[in-house]
């Protein structure tokens, strides 16, 4: 079994991956999809992740299987002393660690960032953590919901009058894990001039503060306090779902060129030249007048087709699918953005694409400890 992709934009480089769940995996699979060398290590007892859900394969989860491709399944119990020279000898050659221990567990172990750069001073060390390593809350355990919660993320998403909702993704993980991948890809290049590793954080509390774009910059820049607004967008109108004969749509008309582009398109062409429609700041002020404009026309058009019509003339738009409807979109098998791996292993592409090294799916999500014996053979060799 070749251990990592020949062409690939990221091959040569040997990344350890000590992480659980989804920030720290999903980090290391990114990588690894672009050629690194992934050895994944886990607990005896495996990531807590292979139990959450449906099973697919011989007690793993689909949760599991969906950011652990490309990578090479070692089983170490790190508070066992044999078992961390195992893991001292894979950092020997490693370029790259990657973890989510809360703040001191490697520390007892003798694994923290201080104490490896003495032993390997090119090793890039990146933690991903809920709080970070500084504050009130370091070492706090963090889970995306609580810091979608925590961070303001929550109070921002859900309809105006209703309740506070969480994201109905793991978002502030993802973009933790991607977060870390450009922190270890800075380090890499940095390295190439100094020599030396460096340690890489990314806290969860930290990177949902940066995703609050634009409610966060409203409030610092204009001091209110941000609100729900169901669908709608804060700052452009129309930005909103629509009910169609057929299905919901989400307009996104970002300038006044796509407005007049709708209004010609859907015969309402006395809209374009009313003072209260004529930027987009007077559309804000008049957002429910506009909407209560625009809805009984929507309501006479198939949603899928006015939306095919409208993206061709240049309006962002889209029908509101479900998941199935959305992967079977011919705009899916046209980008090749599922794959394969084997007959068990159905997954979502990357969506980095490179020209001359493009992403490669070699390995399926690995089986507890699968590859022991093959990784830990090939580093005594």
């Amino acid at each position: 079994m070749s251990l990592q992709a020949s062409l690939s934009a990221l091959s040569g480089l040997k990344i350890v991956d000590l992480s659980k769940v989804l920030g720290g995996p999903y980090c290391t699979q990114i990588l690894g999809d672009h050629g690194a060398q992934v050895i994944k290590i886990e607990p005896p007892s495996g990531d807590e992740t292979r139990g959450w859900g449906v099973t697919i394969r011989e007690r793993t989860s689909a949760y599991f299987m969906g950011v652990n491709r490309n990578k090479l399944g070692v089983s170490l119990n790190l508070g066992d002393a044999a078992d961390r020279q195992q893991l001292f000898r894979l950092l020997e050659d490693a370029d790259v660690l990657v973890e989510n221990y809360k703040p001191g567990t490697l520390e007892r172990w003798g694994l923290n960032y201080e104490a490896l750069k003495l032993r390997f001073p090119r090793l890039i060390h990146c933690r991903i953590s809920g709080y970070g390593d500084q504050g009130p809350y370091s070492g706090m355990p963090g889970y995306d919901a609580a810091i979608q919660a925590m961070s303001g993320l929550m109070s921002i998403n859900g309809e105006q009058n209703g309740e506070s909702l969480r994201v109905g993704v793991p978002i502030v993980d993802m973009v933790t894990g991607m977060n870390a991948t450009l922190g270890i890809l800075m380090a890499l290049h940095e390295r190439e001039r100094s020599g030396e590793g460096q340690f890489v954080e990314a806290a969860l509390f930290d990177c949902a503060l940066s995703i609050l774009h634009p409610h966060s910059a409203n409030y610092l820049y204009a001091g209110h306090t941000p609100r729900r607004s169901g669908n709608a967008h804060p700052n452009i109108t129309p930005y909103d779902k629509f009910a169609t004969a057929t299905g919901d749509i989400f307009l996104a008309v970002g300038n006044d060129a796509q407005f007049s582009t709708l209004c010609h398109w859907l015969g309402l062409p006395t809209l374009i030249d009313d003072p209260r429609f004529s930027s987009n700041q007077l559309r804000n002020e008049h957002r429910e007048t506009l909407r209560q404009a625009l809805s009984p026309k929507l309501l006479e058009h198939d949603g899928e087709k006015l939306c095919e019509q409208l993206i061709h003339q240049g309006v962002p738009c889209g029908p509101v699918l479900d998941i199935p409807q959305a992967l079977a979109l011919p705009q899916v098998a046209a980008r090749e953005m599922l794959v394969k791996i084997g007959q068990d292993y159905s997954g979502i592409a990357s969506p980095i694409r490179l020209s001359r090294t493009p992403a490669t799916y070699r390995l399926q999500p690995p089986l507890l400890n699968e590859h022991c014996a093959e990784v830990l053979r090939s580093n005594t060799d």
